[in-house]
């Protein structure tokens, strides 16, 4: 979704890159208005803009263009499927992965580290895709480093994480925070899981962590790492909290994110 301002440049060239890595055409959609909807399986989320997405329309499909060509790629610019009313065009939800900044409803003096807007929460929570969260300037990325809690459902995270360096030919890191507990128990956790022989052959480093506080550890994982995450919901009034270690990791890592939600399925 093109913001046509300096930031909205930054991600997009942070999305194409993206794209680049894992041989994915990119789609970019320049809003005309400041709402539109997604419609998922279980409800549909209206995305409520700030006036900076709707920044020089005349400018921002050249400056989007513009961006594209210097990476030497190609992008399809996307036009709403429908409209549920007249201001309220439909985005498809059937993509492999979206790009969101942070704060995509908000206000860019609100978006900052350690902030992620209630909009991108409800996508999280509903999407099957994975999320990209581009740090706030354009990075590449030369590694992917996924954070693994042991669970039968980070397995999916370690999947993901394992077919994006696959595909983007980096190496894959591991990096576990379990006070109490031993690697030993993790790998025999992998193990039963049909899954401990793909890490051994497809990780270069495993990073295990069993003291300190989470936040301190945080800092041996590479500053240029794709950081490959779960964020699993217990539940919504108004956010959608996510798990503590995700809290922690979002609010204390600036490197690009890929986060999956509780609904996630991997792509084919």
């Amino acid at each position: 979704i093109f913001r046509n301002t300096p930031l909205g440049r930054e991600t997009l060239l942070e999305s194409l890159y993206f794209c680049r890595q894992l041989a994915l055409k990119p789609h970019i959609y320049i809003p005309k208005t400041t709402k539109f909807l997604m419609y998922f399986e279980r409800e549909a989320i209206q995305v409520d803009l700030d006036a900076s997405y709707v920044t020089a329309p005349k400018t921002a499909k050249a400056h989007a263009q513009e961006v594209v060509e210097r990476m030497e790629m190609e992008a399809e610019f996307i036009p709403p499927q429908q409209y549920t009313a007249s201001t309220l065009p439909d985005l498809s939800s059937s993509y492999e992965f979206m790009c969101c900044p942070r704060g995509i409803s908000d206000l860019s003096s609100k978006i900052r580290l350690g902030y992620i807007g209630n909009r991108v929460r409800r996508i999280l929570h509903n999407s099957k895709f994975p999320v990209l969260i581009p740090s706030a300037v354009y990075k590449p990325w030369k590694s992917v480093t996924v954070l693994f809690g042991g669970s039968p459902t980070a397995i999916n995270s370690l999947r993901l994480g394992l077919m994006v360096g696959r595909r983007s030919n980096c190496p894959v890191d591991l990096f576990t925070y379990a006070p109490g507990h031993s690697q030993d128990e993790y790998r025999e956790s992998l193990k039963q899981q049909g899954f401990l022989q793909t890490v051994e052959n497809n990780v270069r480093t495993w990073q295990f962590c069993t003291s300190g506080r989470l936040e301190d550890n945080l800092w041996d994982i590479p500053h240029n790492a794709l950081l490959v995450l779960g964020a699993y919901g217990h539940g919504m009034i108004k956010n959608l909290f996510f798990g503590s270690t995700m809290e922690a990791v979002q609010s204390t890592m600036p490197n690009n994110m890929l986060i999956t939600g509780p609904h996630f399925r991997m792509p084919v």
